[in-house]
């Protein structure tokens, strides 16, 4: 498998921040090749081109409902992050959850 490139995006990015440590340590403890990223929502077009994963934080939920205004026609998951584990920051729930919204898509 080659590195996904995950990008967090929040309001200004800071809450993304710690989730975006924390995920990187849980990717590291369960052997997942993953780059993530935290920025702010203003920021998601200019990094399409480099992302395979868009992850919502779950505060933007309205952005998750327009988000092919967003994305477009670009081949990118798009993650809805959930408030139980946002909130505690725990990196591992996040990926679990982005890989199990992956197995869904594989098997449609």
């Amino acid at each position: 498998m080659e590195t996904l490139t995950v990008m967090l995006a929040c309001g200004s990015g800071a809450s993304t921040g710690f989730m975006a440590a924390n995920m990187k340590k849980a990717a590291k403890d369960m052997g997942l090749d993953v780059d993530i990223i935290a920025r702010s929502e203003s920021e998601i077009s200019e990094y399409l081109n480099q992302i395979d994963v868009l992850m919502i934080g779950p505060h933007l939920e309205y952005l998750f409902d327009d988000i092919d205004s967003y994305i477009g026609d670009a081949d990118i998951g798009v993650v809805l992050m959930k408030p139980d584990y946002y909130s505690t920051l725990d990196g591992k729930a996040a990926l679990e959850q982005m890989l199990e919204v992956f197995d869904e898509d594989d098997e449609s």
